[in-house]
């Protein structure tokens, strides 16, 4: 599991900003995949050989009756339960406030390590507007400028070094691993208790009852699993926006521990945009993943229900294609009984490794039929394939020039994989190397 910061301040003291600049730079190993609709949330960064997941939150006011307001300092609540470190942003400019007091008392109450970081510190050469700061009592200010990116460096020295031991070691438990997510009750809970057989986790019509991620193993035909269950959080608003987001939190901790990812969609509800971004964490996470359809037997149907909703999914879930589906009841157990055959075949999918004679007798046969991509009377010429990788399977290709290398005649390839080996449920990825830079490692 990769250790979660997260940013936190009261309005406009720059949270967004700091989360992009540091999103956005070189420390960043975020990429937005093509057809991934989502708010950004989080994002993955790099520091110092550390890698961690960064959530962004909306502004806290303490003290507010605001329906909107309330919620945002809900979700901040949600986003410090999740992390390992906190940084807590206040302003240079505005100076010490009442409301920075308060949620100084909130991160206090929480126990977590907290980096106390003052923005908009333009000038460097000056940090005096720092020290009142200190009044807060919880550590040592940090100057910083989000904005031109000036002691971003010190500050994340300063988060990494309270990240816990070892929790960016593998595990020993070899456990095969899958987590359940989805938007707010479309069943993850009911259909772990269905799985495990027995109601281990407690199942609610309110949506966001499951508060916390829960492991439970449970073994199946002799194989041992850990079925992780995730969601969102006890709420009395019904704040929609809101709601996803906490479903998207959730699901990014839950994601990141698992092997395998279950999708659950609500027939009912149909798919929707919130599904596309629970759905982009595990696919920019590289997890392999089922797309579970829960309440299937609520649904009317005729000869092309199935058909419709397939192409559904695939229209909203383009980028996830890979994904075998399966239609669920969860309350009735139509169907349910087959996911763990399903869980058992992916798992083969994500670590197959194919051997390099045989990979390259397939592209021998894929160039042949279609010709790689010219350029300015430049054509791509693929000498061989590798792969370096399992979960999710990654093959290095060797080319005369990477810029040659339409993504289009990527897609061309994994599309000749997927037909030629069984990669079902996960992701491909591709690493392109040009040929001298074979030649210059040895």
């Amino acid at each position: 599991m990769k250790p979660i910061v997260a940013i936190v301040g009261r309005p406009n003291v720059g949270k967004s900003t700091l989360f992009n600049k540091l999103a956005g730079e070189k420390i960043s190993i975020v990429k937005d995949t093509p057809g991934v609709t989502r708010d950004r949330i989080y994002a993955q960064g790099e520091w110092l050989n550390h890698t961690f997941t960064m959530i962004d939150t909306g502004g806290i006011e303490p003290k507010t009756n605001d329906l909107i307001l309330k919620s945002m300092r809900e979700q901040a609540q949600i986003a410090i339960e999740l992390a390992h470190v906190v940084i807590f942003l206040v302003d240079a400019k505005d100076g010490l406030t009442d409301a920075d007091g308060a949620v100084a008392d909130m991160l206090r109450r929480a126990k977590k390590p907290v980096v106390l970081a003052v923005n908009k510190l333009d000038n460097m050469r000056d940090i005096s507007p720092i020290y009142e700061f200190y009044q807060l009592g919880i550590g040592d200010p940090m100057p910083i400028s989000a904005e031109l990116g000036l002691g971003i460096g010190d500050m994340l020295d300063a988060v990494v070094s309270h990240f816990p031991k070892g929790l960016e070691e593998e595990e020993e438990d070899d456990r095969l691993k899958v987590a359940v997510i989805g938007k707010p009750n479309t069943g993850k809970s009911s259909l772990i208790n269905r799985l495990i057989g027995q109601n281990r986790v407690i199942v609610s019509d309110i949506a966001g009852t499951t508060r916390d991620a829960i492991d439970t193993p449970v073994t199946h035909n002799g194989k041992d699993y850990i079925l992780i269950d995730t969601a969102g959080i006890r709420r009395q608003s019904k704040v929609t926006e809101d709601i996803e987001r906490f479903s998207v939190m959730r699901a990014v901790a839950a994601v990141e521990r698992a092997d395998i990812v279950i999708l659950m969609i609500d027939a009912v509800t149909g798919i929707t945009e919130q599904d596309a971004k629970i759905a982009g964490i595990a696919h920019d996470n590289g997890k392999a993943c089922i797309i579970a359809v829960n309440k299937w037997d609520a649904i009317e149907k005729d000869d092309h229900s199935l058909t419709e909703f397939n192409k559904d999914i695939d229209t909203v879930l383009s980028y996830l294609t890979y994904a075998p589906k399966i239609y669920i009841s969860v309350k009735t157990g139509q169907r349910v009984d087959k996911l763990f055959d399903l869980i058992d075949q992916v798992e083969r999918a994500a670590s197959l490794r194919v051997p390099t004679g045989a990979l390259n007798d397939m592209l021998y046969e894929a160039t042949s039929l279609q010709q790689p991509p010219s350029d300015k009377g430049r054509q791509l010429r693929i000498y061989y394939m590798t792969e370096v990788s399992v979960k999710p399977p990654t093959f290095v290709i060797f080319v005369n020039s990477q810029k040659l290398m339409h993504f289009s005649y990527q897609r061309y390839l994994e599309n000749w994989l997927r037909k030629t080996f069984d990669f079902t449920g996960t992701p491909i990825k591709f690493i392109i190397r040009e040929r001298q830079q074979l030649e210059d490692r040895f």
